[in-house]
């Protein structure tokens, strides 16, 4: 999946086997550290592995950071089937009720029209002043603009009321 040009199409570049491999140890590290993380998604009626999608720490320097992400990458063949839109919301309210955030970012290069979709689809809304120079992407990369979504935890609002 990491390798596949269509799924790593808004990525610097796709990754290699070893770089696939620290990627997985990283994401279990996540896991181990925060008690959150990309978690694995597979078909309910295959159990074939399709992705992840997950909560992540969003820790480079930009004006919403620190943060939590929401983000998600599936494999070609799964896409177009609702997948990543209906693990999103449950991880939305995972991250809501358990771990009790009050907010989630989730962010892509401007090009990304799946992703960006997936965000309106879950709510997530954007204010274009938020929309950031990604700084771990060059200067000058088309990919490096990029756009910013949020949601708040709606059962924080009644304690801030």
């Amino acid at each position: 999946m990491n390798a596949d040009k269509n799924v790593m199409e808004f990525y610097p570049a796709a990754y290699s086997r070893k770089q696939s491999d620290a990627f997985a140890e990283r994401l279990q590290q996540s896991l181990d550290d925060n008690g959150f993380g990309l978690y694995a998604v597979e078909v309910k009626s295959t159990h074939n592995f399709i992705g992840y999608v997950g909560l992540a720490k969003a820790e480079f320097p930009a004006a919403f950071t620190p943060a939590v992400e929401i983000g998600w990458r599936l494999a070609f063949h799964s896409w177009g089937h609702g997948f990543a839109t209906e693990a999103a919301r449950s991880c939305l309210a995972y991250g809501f009720s358990e771990f009790g955030l009050g907010e989630l970012v989730s962010f892509t290069t401007r090009f990304n029209r799946r992703s960006i979709a997936v965000m309106e689809r879950i709510g997530m809304s954007r204010n274009p002043d938020d929309d950031f120079e990604h700084p771990e992407i060059p200067a000058g990369d088309p990919q490096r603009p990029h756009v910013l979504y949020r949601i708040k935890n709606p059962g924080m609002s009644n304690l801030m009321g």
